[in-house]
Order: C-alpha cells, then sequence, then structure tokens
C-alpha cells in the first residue's frame, strides 16, 4: 500500500482547511493523499444496472463533499496523487482505523472555540489520545477554509523532556523541518520546586543548575539527530517556568508545533497531558501529537 496522509472530512472550514495543509504536506513528503469521509448513514454504493434512480440520493452530499474537494486539491498540488473513501462508519472509529494504515492523519480543530466542532471534543480528542501515529490538527484561518497562516520560514517547534527524550517525536520534528527548509526550535520548561522558592523569589542557584542539567541533556539527545539530518539548523530554548506556557508562546509564529504523548490505545478516556491540552487549545499554528511508548 502506497503511504498515504489522510484528512477526515465533515464539510466544515476547520475540515478543508485541515485537507489543505494535508495535501501541501503530502506534496512536501511526497506522499499521496487520502479524503476521508465517514457517515454511520452511508448506503452501500448502488449497482447501476438494477438501482432505482433515487438509490444514490442517500449519499448525495457526501459524495459532492469529497469530490469537490478532491477537484480543488488536484487543481491546487498537480502530480499530487488522491485517493477518496466513503466509510459507512462511526466516525472516531474510522478515524483511529485510517490513523493506522497513514504515515499520519490530519483533522480540522476551532481551537479555544466552542467543541460542538465535529473534529474537535467527541472526534478529535478521543482519536489524538488513541491513535498509534501521529494526528495533525490544523485551525483555519478567519473567514474560510485556509489554514491559518504561519510566518514564512518559521521553525519547527519540538516540546521536549531532555529526561526522557522520543525517538518518536523528534524524527517527526526533524523530518518535518527537512522537508520546509527551516529551522528546528526544541524547548523545554521546567517549574522551580516549592523548596527553592525564597521570600524574595526563586533561589537562582538552583534555577541555573536546573538550567545547565537541562541543556546538557538536551544536547545529548539532539545530537544523534543533528549528525542525521546535517541540512537542519537547530536551536534550543530552556526556561524554569510552566512547561505548557513555555510551548504555546514558542508555537507563535512556528510553521509547525511537535509534541509527544505516551501510547494509550486501549484506554477509556483521553490521556494528553497538560502540555499536549495546552497547545491543541491555544497554540495558533498545526500542532503534531506523536505517540510514543508509555
Amino acid at each position: 500500500m502506497q503511504p498515504v496522509v489522510t484528512v477526515g472530512l465533515d464539510g466544515s472550514p476547520e475540515s478543508l482547511a485541515a485537507a489543505r495543509w494535508a495535501a501541501d504536506e503530502a506534496g512536501r513528503r511526497g506522499l499521496a493523499l487520502r479524503l476521508l469521509h465517514a457517515w454511520p448513514l452511508l448506503a452501500p454504493e448502488p449497482d447501476p444496472a438494477t438501482a432505482s434512480p433515487h438509490a444514490a440520493d442517500r449519499n448525495y452530499w457526501s459524495q459532492r463533499l469529497v469530490h469537490t474537494a478532491e477537484a480543488e486539491l488536484r487543481a491546487r498540488r498537480p502530480g499530487l496523487s488522491v485517493e477518496v473513501a466513503l466509510v459507512a462508519r462511526d466516525a472516531r472509529d474510522a478515524l483511529l482505523d485510517a490513523a493506522a494504515e497513514a504515515e499520519m492523519l490530519v483533522l480540522g480543530s476551532r481551537g479555544l472555540e466552542a467543541v460542538e466542532s465535529y473534529f474537535l471534543g467527541e472526534v478529535s480528542l478521543p482519536v489524538v489520545a488513541r491513535a498509534v501515529r501521529p494526528v495533525v490538527l490544523v485551525r483555519a484561518a478567519p473567514g474560510g477554509g485556509e489554514p491559518a497562516p504561519a510566518s514564512p520560514g518559521g521553525p519547527v517547534v519540538v516540546a521536549l523532556d531532555p529526561r526522557t527524550p522520543r525517538d518518536e517525536v523528534l524524527d517527526f520534528a526533524f523530518h518535518s523541518a527537512a522537508a520546509r527548509s527551516v529551522p528546528l526550535l526544541a524547548v523545554h520548561g521546567r517549574s522551580v520546586p516549592l523548596h527553592a522558592h525564597t521570600p524574595w523569589g526563586a533561589d537562582h542557584g538552583v534555577t541555573e543548575e536546573m538550567t545547565t542539567d537541562a541543556r546538557t541533556r538536551l544536547n545529548a539527545a539532539l545530537r544523534p539527530w543533528r549528525e542525521k539530518y546535517p541540512q537542519v539548523e537547530v536551536a534550543d530554548s530552556i526556561r524554569t517556568t510552566s512547561p505548557a506556557k513555555v510551548v504555546v508562546e514558542a508555537a507563535t509564529g512556528a510553521a509547525l508545533l511537535v509534541a509527544g504523548r505516551r501510547a494509550h490505545p486501549h484506554s477509556l478516556g483521553p490521556r494528553l497531558g497538560h502540555v499536549v491540552h495546552a497547545a491543541l487549545h491555544h497554540a495558533c499554528c498545526p500542532v503534531a501529537v506523536v505517540p510514543h511508548p508509555a
């Protein structure tokens, strides 16, 4: 099976923005694009020889949705291999299965807005929490179906804990930076422990020691990836403050934010962690959530 980038379509501006972003990403990576629309009430495709004139009416809007998107994306990315899938299943289950067969799954996101969005809340968060492959959430620009604009040449930002670096996260982040020919910024935040605080503020000796230790570990974690991707310029930012705050602030002007999560494919509910939750709800750029072994 040809490697693909799969995008979920539901007819919203957010999902159209995700489809446009996914087409560009598939083009960068030399992959095919798969447009997936899942709805439990889809009817089986009728046999043209025996079907009544009204047999296909039930699927009309779903077919129109995916084929309109297909035509636009082929024009947007000439030469891109595009396939369409209409699936008569629950969207969440269909997306989880599709994610397992794809290089990445791309979904639309409304960020801070109400969770009635098809792909934010009931569908997207469980998919992000359970998918076995990376999931990218893309926010639409105001007033349309284009992806929210990123700064030209903005870096790929990767959130890391240098005490437990994850190869899956680093590989995705470096590959993404190389595909875009942009720098990579590795960020880490660590809150100062309560015992290090004094009446006049944090103990500077403790914060300096924490920063030095984090930078030493971070350099060690990044070293093999610098060697694998010598064309990628790498910088780091280490701050002694809330990890979620550090990551969201670093995402301003970024091309992509990459964060990891522990894989819990059989969990009863989403377990994303506070950094990933903050990124999904507050980062303005697309956010890639990469699963890794617990």
